[in-house]
């Protein structure tokens, strides 16, 4: 696997399982520690896309929780690896990134790929998220585009990102009738 051609998030991503590994005295990175770092960030693309495909995300950061609490750990290793799992994860998510156009292996593959993997997706499914609805919010997400550059996550949906939706906050009632002005105004 070529880390230069993983997008940003993806390899901020990969660098927080190795730490969460790390701080759980865990010898392996595991594709639990994957999707938790890809999940835990309050703005990332995987929390954006798992609301989207109608993840119910809260329970599902408590199951992940309590599968890492779960797993065997290992005192005085200092020496992390990536496990075969998270490999085979790597590379099935690789392989349809690859054929979906891409240039950059992104977080959402990944996240497609954890629906085939024996760890996550069983978490995924019982959260809400099946292959079909994840597909959608991708489909969505992406606005028929591929990930053609590193920095391919970080720019998209820039709008829902840096600005605030006036009309959905009125809507919600949280502004009063003058258009534009908030009730602490």
């Amino acid at each position: 696997m070529r880390m230069d051609k993983l997008t940003h998030s993806l390899q901020a991503a990969l660098g927080e399982a190795q730490s969460l590994a790390v701080g759980r005295d865990h010898p392996f990175i595991e594709p639990l520690h994957l999707l938790k770092a890809m999940l835990d960030p309050a703005g990332s693309a995987t929390r954006a896309l798992l609301l989207a495909a109608g993840a119910a995300v809260e329970p599902l950061q408590a199951s992940l929780d309590a599968a890492l609490a779960a797993m065997a750990t290992v005192s005085g290793t200092e020496d992390i690896h990536v496990s075969q799992d998270t490999q085979r994860l790597l590379n099935r998510a690789d392989k349809m990134a690859q054929q979906a156009g891409d240039a950059y292996l992104s977080t959402d593959a990944v996240l497609q790929a954890m629906l085939e993997s024996k760890s996550t997706a069983s978490i995924l499914s019982q959260a809400g998220v099946t292959p079909q609805t994840l597909g959608q919010a991708i489909e969505s997400a992406r606005g028929g585009e591929a990930v053609q550059s590193a920095e391919s996550e970080e720019t998209r949906q820039a709008l829902e990102k840096y600005t605030v939706d006036l009309t959905e906050r009125a809507a919600a009632g949280e502004l009063d009738p003058v258009i534009g002005r908030d009730d602490e105004i």
